[in-house]
Order: structure tokens, then C-alpha cells, then sequence
């Protein structure tokens, strides 16, 4: 394989495996502190996209502030999905809360890409967060725009470690994940931790969105795909692993791009596919992930 070759199917991978690390660190992140599928994900991701759209162009707004509206949006709707939905059955049966859930945000997520359309119309639109030109390394050209997107993502990793690392927050978080009655017990707020975790999920999810539309264009199912295959990193790396998601993210990522090269595009994600297969036969609990405990 001639070397140029090698470094764009490298330079593909990684773009994507940071798109789906960034939409993968969300959907991980309500799991292991609430166990809960947020099927509304990709919406928000979509709802993050079409945000900063209408800021940039709408508003004639700076870029910087349409990555504002994108996260502000996603908060927003993670704590409206928290109040309206999830609190409401966190007070009736708790055993029956991981697939009732899972169930409403099903409906949320129609509802929302639906009103997406009903706004926007179906015509694919250009996301203008956008950087034209490349740099060239050889024979082979960098797109901006990749250069951007993993600085992005490299960021909001950042921020987000830091954040469950370093601050009373992100120690309450981690509790609550670690074991929810324990934590309750010594004082911390678990109700209080399940509207931070969605507001953290929605704001991620706004970032991915205008990443993934960046590369593509705007379409009110503009999330599916991104939350398809982040789902089924969280799988591969154990639901509710941080690090082990953004490892099955890159990890997988680079695999498709490789399989994408030499057997065609339509084999890229069957090959996600047969990995979650032989994952979820070899090791069930996932390649990162632990049987009983859940940690962040």
C-alpha cells in the first residue's frame, strides 16, 4: 500500500473516529450514571446542527457563537428532556425506568427531527462552519476542515475530563455512577445529577452535530448514523466506559476506513457490525467493560 494511500485512510479514520468518540462520550455518559438509552441522542444532534445554522446565517453571528447556540441548545433540551420525561419516571416504577425510557425518548426523537422538518424543510442545507483548503504533507492533501474537527474533539475531551476529574461535580457524577444509593447516602444529589449528566449529553451531542454536518450537510436525520455507531461503540467498549468508548470510537473508526479501502464502502459497516458480534459472544459485558460494576 503506497504511503499516501495509507496516511489518507489514516487521516479518515481519525476525522471519524473523533466524530464518533464526541457522539459515543455522550450517550456513554447517561448510561453509566442513569442506565438509561437515550434514544433522543441523535436528535439532539441534529437540533445542534441546525442551531448553529440559523445563528451563523439567520443571525450573522460569529462562528464561535453558533458553537455557542449548538451547545446552549443541547443543555437546554438535555433538561428539558429531564423535567418532562425522565423525572416524571423516576417517580413510578424504578425496575420497569430503563425500557420506559428508553421508549419515551424514542417518541421525543420523532418528535423532534419531525419539527426539525417542519422548520427547515427537507432540502439538505450547507453547514457554514467550514474551513476551506488544505495543507499539503507530501503527496498527500489535509483538508482544514479534519484539522478541525479533531482539534474540536480533542477539546471537548479536555473539558470533559477535567470536569469528572477536577470538580465537585464531576466527583458527584462519577459517585452516582459508581453506586446510586451509596451516593445518595452521603448527601450528593442524585436528581441533581441526572439534569447535569443530559445537560452534558445534550451539549456534546450539539457539538457533534455541527461537526457531522460540516463534513455533510444538514438534514433533519442528520443524527442517525452518528447514533447508530455510537451506540454500537458503547457496546463493543461496555456501557458506561468513558475511556474504553473513546478507544472503541478511534479503534473502530480506523477499522472501518480500512475495510471501506479495500473491500468498498458499502462493507464499512457491516464490519461494525460483526465486531459487535464477536464482542458481545467473547466477552458480553464488553472489551473495557466489568459485569457487575460501572464505572466512569
Amino acid at each position: 500500500m503506497p504511503f499516501d494511500v495509507l496516511m489518507s485512510i489514516l487521516v479518515a479514520g481519525l476525522t471519524s473516529g473523533a466524530l464518533y468518540a464526541l457522539a459515543t462520550v455522550g450517550l456513554s455518559l447517561v448510561w453509566g450514571s442513569m442506565g438509561m438509552l437515550n434514544m433522543a441522542h441523535a436528535a439532539m444532534l441534529t437540533l445542534g446542527g441546525y442551531v448553529a445554522y440559523s445563528v451563523i446565517t439567520s443571525l450573522g453571528m460569529p462562528i464561535l457563537l453558533g458553537f455557542a447556540g449548538a451547545i446552549g441548545a443541547g443543555a437546554i433540551a438535555g433538561a428539558i428532556l429531564y423535567y418532562l420525561i425522565v423525572r416524571q419516571l423516576l417517580k413510578n416504577d424504578r425496575s420497569a425506568f430503563e425500557s420506559n425510557v428508553m421508549i419515551a425518548t424514542v417518541g421525543i426523537g420523532i418528535a423532534l427531527e419531525n419539527a426539525v422538518l417542519m422548520t427547515y424543510g427537507g432540502q439538505p442545507l450547507k453547514q457554514p462552519v467550514s474551513v476551506d483548503g488544505w495543507v499539503r504533507l507530501g503527496k498527500m492533501a489535509l483538508p482544514y476542515q479534519n484539522v478541525l474537527i479533531v482539534a474540536v474533539v480533542v477539546v471537548m475531551m479536555v473539558v470533559m475530563s477535567l470536569l469528572l476529574g477536577r470538580t465537585r461535580m464531576g466527583r458527584a457524577i462519577r459517585a452516582t455512577a459508581q453506586n446510586r444509593d451509596a451516593a445518595q447516602l452521603m448527601g450528593v444529589a442524585v436528581d441533581r445529577v441526572y439534569l447535569q449528566v443530559l445537560m452534558l449529553s445534550g451539549a456534546l451531542a450539539g457539538v457533534c452535530g455541527v461537526m457531522v454536518s460540516s463534513m455533510t450537510q444538514l438534514s433533519p436525520p442528520l443524527g442517525n448514523d452518528p447514533m447508530l455507531k455510537a451506540f454500537i461503540m458503547c457496546v463493543v467498549a461496555g456501557l458506561g466506559n468513558l475511556p474504553g468508548a473513546v478507544a472503541a470510537a478511534f479503534g473502530l473508526a480506523l477499522l472501518e476506513a480500512f475495510v471501506q479501502y479495500a473491500a468498498g464502502a458499502r462493507w464499512g459497516f457491516p464490519s461494525l457490525l460483526f465486531v459487535v458480534i464477536v464482542v458481545l459472544i467473547w466477552r458480553p459485558s464488553g472489551l473495557f467493560g466489568r459485569a457487575e460494576i460501572r464505572r466512569m
